[in-house]
């Protein structure tokens, strides 16, 4: 708790609003994505997807896994109080649709399915696109179809599987994920194991956000390297998140951004 208190004191200092960003780029994602305050349909549809797993106090067995698949930690948790702690906040899955309907991206990889919070305002952002979601845990999965099914959000395909492996076994240099989001793993072994396995993928429009760059000094040394690697461009650091872009004909920059 305490590095996070210092991490975020740290933020406020270096951070700033569209007032500070000179990149074109960045200055339109900034204004026109990051502070749309207009109410959107959709927000409702996420508050309601929310609710329902609110409400839901049935018990599932949530099992995690280490590499090479083998579990580490297994629990028997309710659905409701997943709902509650893990997965996006109400304001992050808002923003989280806002940069999918801004952006359009039609090939969606999510590392980290959960209950399906973050997934559904993906594929609220964009309906057309084909959103793969991954999720270690069976039980969690299976919850999260089964809302996937009862809010029509069809553009989903759900793999239980241990993403190392899933990405070894990948001919991942035949893909084009346009949009990747990561939230499987919070370390920065895994984290920059994901990012070398995925780097066959990258356009110049692809973009990648990381959750929770500053949960641990460990993440925020992962954040360093990803901000520092030559094909990167341009980083925007949220605190939450950092969002990662590899636009060919853009000078290396790294913002700080309130939002």
């Amino acid at each position: 708790m305490l590095h996070i208190i210092k991490s975020y004191l740290k933020f406020l200092w270096n951070s700033k609003n569209q007032h500070g960003v000179h990149s074109p780029f960045v200055y339109s994602l900034v204004t026109k994505c990051f502070y749309d305050k207009q109410s959107k349909s959709e927000y409702r549809i996420l508050k309601e997807y929310r609710n329902t797993l609110l409400r839901n106090q049935n018990t599932i067995e949530v099992t995690d896994f280490g590499a090479g698949s083998r579990v580490f930690k297994s629990n028997t948790r309710q659905i409701s109080k997943i709902a509650q702690t893990a997965g996006i906040t109400p304001k992050r899955a808002e923003l989280l649709y806002r940069i999918v309907n801004y952006f359009q991206p039609e090939s969606i990889l999510e590392i980290g399915t959960s209950l399906g919070l973050a997934t559904s305002a993906l594929s609220l952002g964009n309906p057309k696109a084909k959103i793969t979601t991954l999720e270690g845990c069976p039980e969690t999965s299976s919850v999260a179809q089964k809302e996937f099914q009862k809010f029509n959000l069809n553009n989903i395909e759900a793999i239980v599987t241990e993403f190392s492996a899933h990405f070894k076994n990948y001919q991942l240099s035949t893909v084009n994920y346009q949009l990747i989001y990561f939230d499987g793993n919070h370390s920065k072994k895994a984290t920059l194991n994901y990012f070398e396995a995925l780097l066959p993928t990258i356009t110049n429009e692809t973009l990648w956000i990381f959750d929770d760059i500053h949960w641990s000094a460990d993440m925020e040394e992962a954040w360093e390297i990803i901000k520092n690697h030559p094909k990167v461009s341009v980083t925007i650091d949220t605190f939450q998140w950092g969002l990662v872009f590899f636009r060919f004909e853009q000078e290396k920059e790294h913002f700080t951004i309130r939002v």
